[in-house]
């Protein structure tokens, strides 16, 4: 006799026989995902002037305002009763945010992830903590520390606030720009190394920048921070102020023993909050925050999840965020790439109306990318450089910031002048052929930037 029910026989994919059977009705087809819209995306984002080309993304960051309501939310919970905001709601919330940032930078364990104020702030920990050494006299005067000439002015500060009054001996590694390949930056941190173990010395410390604020270019931080340990440099800090929601942030591939990096330029968090990675070591524990309150001594996580009466909701939203940035596909990952497949095509397409060229190859950017700027326009000084960014948002109504490359000895004729372009969600083509159209007209006009006034 037959079955009650028929089989029908089929071949898989390898080939080999397989059997259903009718009686089960086949699965309904997983639906896809619904992604946000642009219009969505438009709305997200109404409060940004209109009027305004927002092409500097890489300054400020942006919030989307369901963010904004988020953090609103939490403001109120502390204005209508602050006690149970601080007893009951307000380290919970920390901890909930920090294990986010865990899983987002593939941290060992949530006692690596501190939450602060922005990257300025974790390299002041990092440094006071590189200054101790050598008050204690671990570190010997004169002992080495290295960092990118292009490091973040605000850090190049504590460098000298921290490290060189306690007597450490300041190497900068001199980078080229434009820069052709990451090989380039390779060869000159090896040279500053080289230096730095001249006469003696020990290089204590290395501050690498992930992606470069100005000019903008993304630093081979796995290969410098595997270089620094086969050179036995004591500690590695990586200022990564540009790094999450714009490059690849990954604890354990990078190995640094320090990393910090802003979630309010690239990961749509209001001003400011920041992370800051300690890799978990007995190290680690003489780290503190420079505002000292109630929780010294309890690790630095809880010393900065508690510096006295302030605003933490900017440190308390990054679980809305992180449900934010997934309503895209690929979640930040995806915005990433995009962004910089955008900011790329964008930045090509400038430099080929203008005559110019990049400030670096396309592997070497990020969400932003160095714009070579007409030779015409007469960018002689720094100070022309920031006349000129005045004049393109008052007079084209365009927000872009402008850097000044000082040609070397013997060159003439050549791109002194560079734009950094920022892509992010709510940035539309039209944006950039405004700029592009914007600059035709100045060069149309036979502008010079000595024509400006301060």
């Amino acid at each position: 006799m037959s079955s009650c029910h028929n089989s029908h026989t089929n071949m898989d994919i390898n080939g080999a026989e397989t059997k259903t059977s009718d009686t089960h009705l086949p699965k309904k087809p997983k639906l896809s995902p619904s992604f946000i819209s642009v219009p969505e995306i438009q709305s997200e984002f109404s409060h940004h002037d209109q009027s305004i080309v927002r092409i500097n993304n890489g300054s400020f960051g942006c919030c989307p305002s369901a963010v904004i309501s988020a953090q609103q939310n939490w403001q109120l919970k502390y204005l209508s009763q602050p006690d149970n905001f601080y007893f009951n709601e307000l380290k919970k919330g920390i901890l909930e945010s920090r294990l986010v940032i865990k899983k987002l930078i593939n941290a060992e364990h949530v006692d690596e992830v501190s939450i602060v104020d922005n990257a300025t702030t974790a390299a002041a920990i990092v440094l006071q903590g590189v200054a101790w050494e050598f008050s204690l006299g671990k570190f010997k005067k004169g002992d080495a520390a290295v960092m990118l000439h292009y490091a973040y002015g605000a850090v190049k500060k504590s460098v000298e606030a921290y490290v060189r009054r306690a007597g450490g001996y300041v190497i900068e590694v001199q980078l080229p720009f434009p820069v052709n390949s990451a090989s380039e930056i390779v060869s000159e941190f090896r040279k500053a190394l080289e230096r730095g173990k001249s006469n003696g010395r020990r290089v204590r410390l290395a501050v690498i920048d992930h992606v470069t604020s100005m000019p903008s270019v993304v630093i081979p931080v796995k290969e410098l921070v595997k270089i620094c340990r086969e050179e036995g440099v004591d500690k590695v800090f990586v200022d990564a102020a540009h790094g999450i929601g714009c490059v690849d942030v990954d604890m354990k591939e990078i190995g640094a023993d320090f990393y910090t990096s802003n979630l309010h330029k690239w990961f749509f968090c209001p001003p400011s909050v920041a992370f800051l990675y300690c890799r978990k070591s007995n190290e680690c524990e003489d780290l503190h925050h420079p505002v000292v309150s109630h929780e010294y001594g309890n690790g630095l996580a809880i010393e900065s999840a508690w510096i006295g009466t302030r605003d933490y909701s900017a440190q308390l939203v990054v679980p809305k965020v992180l449900q934010f940035v997934n309503r895209f596909e690929g979640g930040i990952e995806g915005i990433k790439k995009r962004n910089h497949k955008i900011v790329v095509e964008m930045g090509e397409m400038l430099v080929k109306a203008w005559g110019t060229h990049l400030g670096c190859p396309a592997e070497m950017c990020s969400s932003m990318v160095m714009v070579g700027l007409p030779v015409s326009l007469g960018i002689s000084s720094e100070s022309d450089a920031l006349k000129l960014r005045i004049h393109l948002r008052e007079n084209f109504s365009v927000e872009v910031p402008i850097y000044f490359r000082a040609p070397k000895d013997g060159e003439v004729n050549l791109v002194t002048g560079y734009a950094r372009i920022s892509h992010q969600v709510y940035n539309k083509p039209d944006d950039y052929y405004r700029f592009r159209d914007a600059i035709k007209q100045l060069v149309h006009d036979n502008f010079t930037c000595s024509l400006l006034l301060l």
